[in-house]
C-alpha cells in the first residue's frame, strides 16, 4: 500500500509548487475519493480534524514551518498503481483549481470534519481522528446523490477573488 507521503510527493510532480494547506486538502480529498471509487484507503495514516480542516499529521511534520512546497523527498510517486493515480487525477481535475481557502471552507461545511471536532469552537485545537469508515460512508452518499452541486459549480462569492496566496 502507497502511504500519504508518496500521495503528496505524485500531487506535486502533477502541480508543482503549493501551498502546505492546499496539499493537506488535496491528499485529504485523495483519500476520500478512493474510499469511494476504490472501496479501500489510499493510505493508511490517519487523518485528524484541525481548525483549518483535516490534517495528516505525518505530511504536517515533514512540511512544518513551510508556506509552500514543491518537492516531497520522502514520498515516491512510483510506488502509486494506475488505479491510485486515476483516483488522485480526478482529485486533481475536480478540486485542484481551489485555492487552500476554499478546500478548508469546503471540508468545515462536510460531516465528516464537524463531526470529528464534536461542536469544538471553529478556531479550537484537535486530534479528534476522521476516520475512514466515516469519510466512505459520507463521500459515497455524494457520489450518489441526484442534488450534489459538482465543486467547479458551487457560488463561491468573494472566495474567487482574493485566493492567489493560497494556491
Amino acid at each position: 500500500m502507497a502511504n500519504a507521503h508518496d500521495v503528496a510527493a505524485y500531487i506535486l510532480s502533477r502541480r508543482g509548487q503549493t501551498s502546505a494547506m492546499k496539499l493537506q486538502k488535496l491528499v485529504y480529498y485523495s483519500q476520500a475519493w478512493h474510499l469511494v471509487w476504490a472501496d479501500s484507503p489510499l493510505f493508511p495514516e490517519r487523518i485528524e480534524a484541525w481548525a483549518n480542516g483535516p490534517v495528516i499529521r505525518e505530511l504536517y511534520d515533514a512540511h512544518r514551518g513551510k508556506f509552500a512546497v514543491d518537492q516531497w523527498p520522502l514520498g515516491d510517486p512510483d510506488n502509486l498503481n494506475a488505479a491510485e493515480r486515476g483516483t488522485i487525477d480526478a482529485v486533481l481535475d475536480n478540486y485542484g483549481h481551489l485555492d487552500a481557502r476554499q478546500l478548508s471552507h469546503l471540508t468545515h461545511g462536510e460531516d465528516p470534519w464537524i463531526n470529528a471536532r464534536h461542536g469544538l469552537p471553529p478556531t479550537a485545537r484537535s486530534d479528534a481522528e476522521i476516520t475512514t469508515e466515516v469519510m466512505a460512508e459520507y463521500y459515497s452518499t455524494i457520489d450518489t446523490a441526484e442534488d450534489a452541486v459538482p465543486v467547479d459549480e458551487l457560488p463561491w462569492g468573494d472566495w474567487a477573488s482574493d485566493s492567489a496566496a493560497y494556491r
